[in-house]
């Protein structure tokens, strides 16, 4: 008796759950991996920064997942507008939800919503050419910019603004996108967190790469580089050293300027047709080790704020959700009969993509003790539901053509091994031609 499974999200946590099942069941197994998108990977192909290519290279990992014989990717399926999840339970023996974390936390400060004020992965979706961001979205004609944010996304778009276009040319951000960072007009980069450097979230690889730019001077004040005793673990260790160093030199007159900015909090976002400036609380930690305003100010005279302040999942059409932690609510995976869940819907925005894996792999463990010996219900019948409604999905093939139209392009323009094709439009030309 065949098991047959759900898997919706072609992400790391999706592609993982996928392989979990493949090699934990004990009878035969077929699982669909169902994707909105015409094109798998998450935020392995739309978050991760494109000059990052080892770690964009785990991609090769997640393919060879999907051309197992037991694995289907089904792409260009919405759940809640082409399929239900009683839909889904009435063809699959389970369910596994892994959608990530699509979307920022926000500020919660006054100007937050004026033009120029924008979500960190708004602009990360931009430049790693994600279909539902307009390529002509982001137009860089400030002199300044704010990142809100010491993790590892602010550091990867701090990274793309100091950065020339002619540096990112080998990498494969789109065309369009690449002729705007050409034209941008940034001159300074403003890195703000809220605590100080031993509190940082970006890993010290990340943080040395800042310190290799071309093109801009890194600083950092020497008294926000202060940190006061403490037993730190070796990675903050790293941290702190480097951001010292940097605290100890002098520009030497690049043609941008990136300041590493501790012990500020955003308050207000200034302007009113857009984005005029940002007014910062210097801040301290109170005895309860809390984050205090002194009642001291400035003001930064930036025309764009990108917010940077972590990922947070959003709810499912017809799936349990908790406001309070921003998750699917359940117990080692398992959400209620039949439904399960794994990744950053399962346990938050924590870990690095590999930890998706081990994630992954307890879902499937809850999920295969919870049906052993059980009837089955699942016939695999997704295909005849979908064409009753006239949605055709992308199969693997067809995203396989996206890739090699990405790669012609790449030729075309003498530009690396890829260039991403830019909407949906070019992408279902380019699998269906």
């Amino acid at each position: 008796m065949t098991l047959h499974v759900a898997v919706i999200g072609s992400g790391p946590a999706g592609i993982y759950t996928a392989e979990a099942l493949v090699k934990q069941s004990a009878e035969p197994v077929e699982v669909d991996v169902i994707e909105r998108l015409p094109t798998p990977y998450g935020l392995v192909r739309y978050g991760v920064a494109p000059d990052h290519t080892s770690i964009k290279s785990i991609a090769n990992y997640l393919r060879k997942v999907l051309e197992l014989p037991q694995v289907r990717f089904l792409g260009g399926v919405t759940l809640g507008s082409d399929v239900s999840v009683e839909d889904l339970l009435g063809v699959y023996d389970a369910v596994v939800y892994c959608t990530g974390a699509m979307v920022d936390r926000r500020l919660g400060i006054p100007g937050e919503d004026l033009p120029g004020s924008v979500a960190a992965t708004d602009f990360v979706n931009w430049y790693c050419g994600h279909p539902d961001v307009d390529p002509g979205r982001f137009t860089l004609d400030t002199s300044e910019v704010a990142v809100i944010g010491v993790g590892n996304v602010a550091v990867d778009v701090v990274r793309v603004l100091a950065k020339t276009a002619e540096e990112l040319r080998a990498t494969d951000v789109p065309h369009e996108v690449l002729q705007r960072l050409g034209e941008s007009e940034v001159k300074a980069i403003h890195m703000v967190g809220r605590r100080g450097p031993e509190h940082a979230k970006f890993t010290l690889k990340e943080l040395r790469e800042l310190g290799e730019l071309a093109n801009a001077d890194v600083c950092v004040r020497p008294d926000e580089a202060v940190v006061l005793g403490g037993d730190f673990p070796r990675q903050v260790q790293g941290n702190i050293k480097v951001l010292q160093g940097w605290a100890d030199r002098e520009p030497v007159g690049r043609p941008r300027r990136l300041d590493v900015r501790f012990w500020l909090r955003p308050v207000e976002i200034l302007g009113t047709e857009r984005v005029e400036g940002l007014k910062l609380e210097r801040t301290r930690l109170s005895e309860e080790g809390r984050v205090v305003g002194t009642g001291e100010y400035e003001t930064l005279p930036v025309g764009m704020v990108l917010r940077s302040v972590g990922y947070q999942s959003v709810p499912l059409p017809g799936v349990p959700f908790s406001e309070r932690t921003m998750t699917v609510p359940n117990e080692a995976g398992r959400v209620r009969d039949r439904e399960y869940v794994a990744g950053w819907l399962k346990r938050g925005p924590t870990g690095v993509i590999g930890t998706n894996k081990s994630d992954a792999a307890e879902t499937v463990r809850t999920l295969l003790a919870d049906l052993d010996g059980g009837a089955r219900v699942g016939s695999g019948g997704v295909d005849a539901l979908l064409a009753g409604r006239g949605v055709r999905p992308i199969t693997y093939g067809e995203w396989l053509a996206i890739e090699a139209a990405e790669a012609e392009l790449a030729q075309s323009l003498s530009r690396g091994e890829r260039v991403k094709l830019v909407g949906l439009e070019a992408m279902l030309r380019a699998c269906r031609s």
